[in-house]
């Protein structure tokens, strides 16, 4: 009976070690393999070419929620890891495994970085918008943009370098180079502007910054893409005819308030070179980033004899178009009387 009894405490024994050594073998399955992360919505790694091992260690423990950080650590002793990596940014879904996002770390196989922006006004929204989403980081970007040595070659000053950036969607590496960033920027506006776009210019007798100007100016004063055209025409017929654009939109940039909604007599005192109440011609560079559609706009102007618009007076966003000042004062008095009635002051 002895003899039997330990025997069966030994069998016991046995299965109970090999049921643990089974269930540490699972974990060790399931952490490699998948659910190695502890996280309900895709994660992000970034490495720059200042963070060492230890701070990656405290990233994944912090960020990922790594289940079993030793597994990891591991694998990064023994391939030697922990010596050679590599700047970037990497994903971590949360059903990856560590073994999955070890060889996506260890091979550098980063994740791109989708970049898109639109609604721009400024240099400064700009490099807001688009640095802190690289490794560069916004100061980065304000160097370079402030380097005119960058872009000379691209006949661009600082007013204009903004007319590089096409808004579009762009794939890139999060740790790519400054000036590569900037290559990028100047191959998408080579590449828009092609051979058909250059030959409208040339017809319109603008350069490309020229032109990415004054869409600017027209994308500001519309509400509907379907006027751009027509606005586009006017301000053509005005600076074909050498009369000052008195663009509103302009004022607003001037003096940096773009929520007026009545331009003043002191607004049209203000003195900017943006200011085209007092300044004739194109001011020196965009008051926005345009949008393609804005600029094919300004391409494909309509051809009429108006020189005049007012805002319409039922606040539809859309404008009246006027020959002659006579007719132009009538609808200005209308939207006046508009305003007044919704006690709209500035």
């Amino acid at each position: 009976m002895g003899t039997n009894s330990n025997n069966k405490k030994w069998v016991r024994a046995a299965l109970l070690g090999i049921l643990g050594l089974a269930l540490v073998a699972f974990f060790i399955a399931k952490s490699l393999f998948f659910g190695g992360f502890n996280i309900e919505k895709t994660t992000y790694l970034y490495i720059d070419d200042k963070k060492d091992y230890q701070q990656l260690i405290k990233d994944l423990d912090d960020s990922t929620h790594i289940n079993g950080l030793w597994l990891f650590k591991s694998l990064s002793s023994s391939l030697g890891y922990h010596r050679k990596m590599k700047p970037g940014r990497y994903v971590v879904h949360p059903n990856d495994g560590i073994l999955t996002v070890f060889r996506r770390l260890r091979n550098g196989s980063q994740t791109p970085v989708k970049l898109t922006f639109n609604n721009i006004r400024t240099k400064k929204e700009l490099i807001n918008k688009i640095g802190p989403q690289f490794m560069f980081g916004t100061k980065g970007l304000d160097d370079l943009l402030s380097d005119t040595a960058t872009y000379y070659e691209s006949g661009l000053d600082t007013n204009t370098v903004i007319c590089l950036f096409i808004p579009d969607t762009y794939e890139m590496y999060w740790n790519i180079q400054p000036n590569a960033f900037l290559k990028k920027m100047e191959k998408a506006y080579d590449h828009f502007w092609n051979q058909s776009r250059i030959a409208k210019l040339a017809e319109l007798k603008l350069s490309k910054p020229e032109a990415m100007t004054l869409a600017s100016i027209v994308e500001e004063e519309c509400h509907f893409a379907d006027e751009y055209p027509m606005v586009a025409g006017l301000y053509l017929n005005r600076l074909h005819s050498g009369q000052p654009l008195q663009a509103d939109p302009t004022v607003k940039f001037a003096v940096n308030d773009f929520t007026l909604r009545r331009i003043l007599l002191e607004h049209l005192k203000v003195n900017s070179p943006y200011n085209t109440y007092i300044h004739p011609g194109l001011p020196p560079g965009p008051i926005r980033i345009p949008s393609p559609k804005a600029i094919d706009g300004v391409l494909n102007y309509t051809h009429h004899d108006y020189i005049y618009m007012c805002a319409k007076d039922d606040f539809s966003g859309r404008h009246n178009f006027a020959t002659s000042f006579s007719e132009h004062r009538m609808n200005a008095q209308k939207y006046q009387k508009a305003l007044n009635e919704r006690n709209i002051m500035k």
